[in-house]
């Protein structure tokens, strides 16, 4: 088996070594360059299977980059993890649309880049996981083209509540600790705490209206997204009520 190939694009020098030590003890074959220009070049010249690509670099920034590669056919394919100092949400829009297949934001923690990486890794290239679109009960999420939808009309969502969403209801009726949420949305923001997780959720919860009920508190844990099967209004009224009766709370 190929020994696979990382280009980290990155003009902070000190991350670079620490990646590149961490990726090389993993087994993959690490290349590195420290501006735009050079990574493109670098990227055409090796066609690696996974890019981690920081946005703010010298001579072509990240999302420029980001576009050039995708509108080549030889590096259209290549998996491309974003990094960003910045942390707003603007960017990991942008991010997306460029064609990015994951975003995480700076300062981050090794470990979660990581398998933040090797689960891109197991995606195979030029393919969309089939996991990357769910759908329930007339809710539907497309994580790779920011998308979602209500009973086919478009909701907007910030991209932190489209990550949040497609990920509790990639694992349904699984209870997912906030911690867990937090890394998984956010990207291990470290100016986020735990209870940003729940002002994403009350957000999510207004915008799905009666199905906010879908999304429920796991009290002391966190949430879980428990699919209603032939979902109606009427139906989500009674559901509503009586998980009221039974104490279960949804805020």
């Amino acid at each position: 088996m190929s020994q696979e190939t990382i280009l980290i694009i990155e003009d902070e020098k000190a991350l670079v070594e620490i990646l590149e030590y961490n990726l090389v003890r993993e087994g993959y074959q690490v290349f590195t360059a420290t501006d735009g220009g050079e990574g493109l070049q670098r990227a055409q010249e090796i066609v690696p299977d996974l890019i981690v690509l920081d946005i703010m670099l010298p001579t072509l920034d990240g999302l420029q980059l980001c576009s050039l590669l995708r509108s080549d056919p030889e590096t259209q394919n290549i998996r491309i993890l974003m990094l960003t100092a910045k942390g707003e949400e603007v960017d990991e829009v942008i991010g997306f649309n460029m064609g990015a297949d994951d975003y995480v934001i700076k300062p981050y923690k090794l470990h979660p880049l990581m398998r933040r990486i090797k689960a891109l890794l197991r995606r195979p290239l030029g393919e969309i996981a089939q996991d990357d679109i769910v759908e329930s009960c007339g809710i539907k999420v497309d994580r790779l083209n920011h998308i979602a939808s209500l009973d086919g009309s478009e909701m907007v969502l910030t991209p932190t509540e489209l990550r949040l969403l497609w990920f509790v209801m990639n694992q349904p009726e699984r209870t997912y600790s906030r911690l867990e949420l937090l890394e998984a949305c956010r990207g291990e923001d470290n100016c986020s705490t735990e209870r940003t997780i729940d002002v994403h959720i009350k957000s999510l919860r207004q915008k799905l209206g009666p199905r906010a009920v879908l999304l429920q508190t796991v009290r002391g844990v966190g949430y879980r997204f428990v699919p209603i099967q032939e979902f109606n209004t009427e139906q989500l009224r009674k559901t509503n009520r009586c998980l009221k009766f039974n104490k279960i709370t949804f805020g």
